[in-house]
C-alpha cells in the first residue's frame, strides 16, 4: 500500500470508531487526541481494526506511534508495503 492508501485506511477506521467527528480538516501532524474525542478504548479499536482488516500486529509498546496521522502512516508504511488495496 502507498502512504496515501494507508492514510485512507486509517481515515476509514477513524470514521467507524468516531462517526460524529469531522475528519475533513484533520491535521496530520497534530495528535488524534488533540483533534478528536478519543479515549484509550478507541485506540485499542484502531489497533484491532488494523489487525482484523490487514493482519497488522501493533505491539502495546508501539501504541505511542499511533498518536497522529503522520506518525501512524510512518509506522504502518513498512508493515503494509506489500498489502494490496482491495
Amino acid at each position: 500500500m502507498t502512504r496515501e492508501e494507508i492514510r485512507g485506511e486509517v481515515l476509514e477506521i477513524l470514521k467507524d470508531i468516531a462517526p460524529d467527528e469531522d475528519l475533513s480538516n484533520l491535521d496530520d501532524k497534530a495528535s488524534f487526541r488533540e483533534q478528536m474525542e478519543l479515549d484509550s478504548m478507541d485506540f485499542l479499536d484502531i489497533v484491532m481494526e488494523l489487525r482484523k482488516r490487514h493482519r497488522v500486529q501493533v505491539p502495546e509498546d508501539d501504541y505511542v506511534e499511533l498518536a497522529s496521522m503522520e506518525s501512524t502512516v510512518n509506522y504502518l508504511e513498512p508493515l503494509m508495503k506489500d498489502i494490496q488495496k482491495v
